[in-house]
């Protein structure tokens, strides 16, 4: 099998479920008729940017490529709205998001693909994103559509 035709196998295996290690996703990979070992998949998975994010329960990989991934969609937001339990606090113009171990990295990458475009940018750490704003209006307008979607998504 080609590396673009594993890399295609490995987006498809991301997509339709909970892929927890890389050993899975060998195995998943061999299922399909496809051999590869746990170094091989080492290196796709950093090829292709796959991150490890809280679904459930579950500490699963995830495409930061999936159904957003232009900016403009708010399908990635929500998603992540969804899946993963988000703490929002504020200090001046800074919100600080902060969820489970790991997990902040596709929270940013949603709200940089999203709709919202009142934040000037986001920064990612382990568990906790700062959401930055130039103002106090333009911060209130983000957690009150945040809100919004918190509440859509969980219900």
């Amino acid at each position: 099998m080609s590396r673009a035709e594993r890399h295609r196998q490995i987006r498809d295996l991301i997509a339709k479920g909970d892929v927890e290690s890389q050993q899975q996703l060998a195995d998943l990979l061999t299922a399909r008729g496809h051999a590869a070992t746990q170094a091989t998949v080492s290196r796709d998975i950093a090829a292709l940017g796959l991150v490890k994010m809280f679904r459930g329960d579950l500490h699963v990989y995830a495409s930061p490529d999936g159904p957003a991934s232009a900016r403009g969609d708010d399908t990635m937001l929500r998603r992540v709205l969804r899946d993963v339990p988000i703490e929002v606090r504020r200090s001046g113009l800074i919100l600080l998001l902060v969820s489970t171990p790991g997990s902040a990295s596709i929270i940013a990458e949603a709200i940089d693909r999203s709709t919202m475009d009142e934040p000037e940018g986001t920064v990612a750490g382990d568990n906790t994103v700062l959401v930055l704003f130039a103002d106090a209006p333009r911060l209130e307008r983000w957690r009150d559509r945040l809100a919004e979607l918190r509440a859509q998504a969980t219900s």
